[in-house]
């Protein structure tokens, strides 16, 4: 038997070698009758395959992934980190505008906390204190205008009381008048304006300045405080009230700074914020042509 598949094997072999078209139709026949049987035992093996790849490369895919999510989240951390960055150069740089138009000397601080002291209920605290010159009753202020007093001096920080905290009263004046009044903070985004005059009057979209503390402290000449957003109906008021709208967002604040000189000058209004300039509607002009009538027949 074995010689007979020698002999067999050798004359199918020259046969091949010779190109015999007999040699060709057995292998396509062989081909045609084996593919399926390839193609089966491809798919019934091929996920132990996978699965046993996957059983030894489990530790290195992991140990990827974990590199791959470290990764992921650092540029995350960086992406945040230049957004705030980016805020706060631009309220940074309204800081240093208003600072500048009025010759307010500055110094700049950071918002570290946020709370309540044993005296007021709205605060925060800045990185900066006594060893940069800070001292109580100083002017504090940010791009968009007032944002409280120093109250508590530290030698590396200060407490600031905002000027929504309940307690605050600091006198304003009414742009473009000589009307005064105090403003007096309500815990919101909104104080009380109480007019001294009783024959002054205000309106809304009025704005406000602070008036200015004698020796400039607490408070120093022309800071923009805010403007009248609702006037009061109150029949027993001796005198005009209205609710007024900070201008500072005094729930979100990061940069401000520190008044620690006032200017030679009241800067009076320089500093009060310019009325948004509305956008022009665009205009359509349409050109009817009259429809010529029709001649009468003759």
């Amino acid at each position: 038997m074995l010689v007979t598949l020698i002999v067999t094997s050798l004359f199918f072999i020259t046969l091949d070698l010779r190109g015999v078209q007999v040699m060709s139709g057995l292998r396509t026949g062989a081909q045609t009758v084996l593919a399926p049987v390839q193609r089966v035992a491809t798919s019934a093996f091929s996920p132990v395959g996978n699965f046993l790849s996957d059983v030894v490369h489990l530790g290195r895919t992991r140990a990827q992934l974990k590199k791959l999510e470290g990764q992921n989240a650092q540029l995350r951390s960086t992406l945040i980190a230049h957004k705030s960055q980016d805020v706060d150069v631009k309220s940074l740089k309204s800081i240093l505008d208003l600072a500048g138009t009025a010759g307010y000397k500055i110094v700049n601080a950071k918002v570290i906390s946020q709370g309540s002291a044993t005296s007021f209920s709205q605060t925060v605290t800045i990185d900066a204190g006594a060893n940069m010159h800070i001292t109580r009753d100083m002017t504090v202020i940010c791009g968009e205008g007032l944002v409280g007093v120093v109250k508590i001096v530290y030698p590396n920080s200060s407490l600031v009381m905002l000027a929504s905290d309940p307690s605050f009263r600091v006198g304003v004046r009414v742009a473009g008048s000589q009307q005064i009044g105090i403003l007096s903070g309500q815990g919101t985004d909104h104080a009380v304006l109480q007019l001294l005059n009783s024959q002054s009057s205000v309106k809304v979209g009025d704005a406000l300045v602070a008036l200015g503390s004698q020796a400039n402290k607490p408070f120093v000449p022309g800071v923009p405080v805010g403007s009248v957003s609702s006037l009061s109906t109150s029949s027993g008021a001796i005198s005009q009230i209205a609710d007024v709208k900070y201008y500072a967002h005094l729930n979100s604040l990061a940069v401000v700074a520190v008044v620690v000189q006032a200017p030679a000058s009241d800067p009076r209004d320089a500093l009060v914020p310019k009325p948004p300039v509305p956008t022009p509607v665009p205009t359509v002009t349409i050109f009817v042509t009259p429809t010529p009538s029709p001649s009468p027949t003759k």
